[in-house]
Formats: C-alpha cells, sequence, structure tokens
C-alpha cells in the first residue's frame, strides 16, 4: 500500500495550491479518501474527504468555500484544491484512505504560506 502527496510548496497569502495523492496496492476505489493537516506544534486534523464514488464531499469549516476535493478513480489519484491560501493554512498536508477497520496515510507534503 502506499501513498504519495505532491504540490505542496511556498505560497504567498491569497494564493493558491493543488495537491495530489498517488494511491497503489489496494482498490482505491472502495475507499473514503481524506485530506489532514498537521501544524507546528498542534495536533492533525481533518481537512476535507470524498466518498468513495466521488459523488460526496465535506469540508472542515475553515476551508469551505476556498477548497475542492476530487478524486479519479481510474488514475488512483485525489486532489484538493486550495484557493485564497492563509498563514493559518501552514502545515504539512497528508492524504488518507479508510475503509471499514483499514486506514493507511501518506508521508506528507508541506504547505507554506508567507508573505
Amino acid at each position: 500500500v502506499r501513498l504519495v502527496e505532491s504540490g505542496g510548496g511556498l505560497v504567498q497569502p491569497g494564493g493558491s495550491l493543488t495537491l495530489s495523492c498517488a494511491a497503489s496496492g489496494f482498490t482505491f476505489s472502495s475507499y473514503i479518501m481524506r485530506w489532514y493537516r498537521q501544524a507546528p506544534g498542534k495536533e492533525r486534523e481533518w481537512v476535507a474527504g470524498i466518498s468513495s464514488a466521488g459523488d460526496v464531499t465535506y469540508y472542515v469549516d475553515s476551508m469551505k468555500g476556498r477548497a475542492t476535493i476530487s478524486r479519479d478513480n481510474a488514475k488512483n489519484t485525489m486532489l484538493l484544491q486550495m484557493n485564497s491560501l492563509k498563514f493559518e493554512d501552514t502545515a504539512v498536508y497528508y492524504c488518507n484512505a479508510v475503509r471499514g477497520g483499514l486506514n493507511f496515510w501518506g508521508q506528507g507534503t508541506q504547505v507554506t504560506v508567507s508573505s
């Protein structure tokens, strides 16, 4: 099982980034997929989720209207498009796959919002 995040980087406040998660080693289309983030000195926080079919999405309140989660089950990939980024969005962002008692994590990608 492998989840590999990419697309992080340094962005100015108000800017945009699109994070990607490439999955392999499991039946991607059967799993709910989620993005989490962890800022320095803080606990890991759930950010967004998408159903296995991709027809239902949900977001933490702080990201509603600023983020779009999507997935391509044919390519085993998930995206998180983020706009109007704020200083407080700075964190390591993690890709997560869950199905029943199974729970897989990626290594994370750093997003830094700074002027």
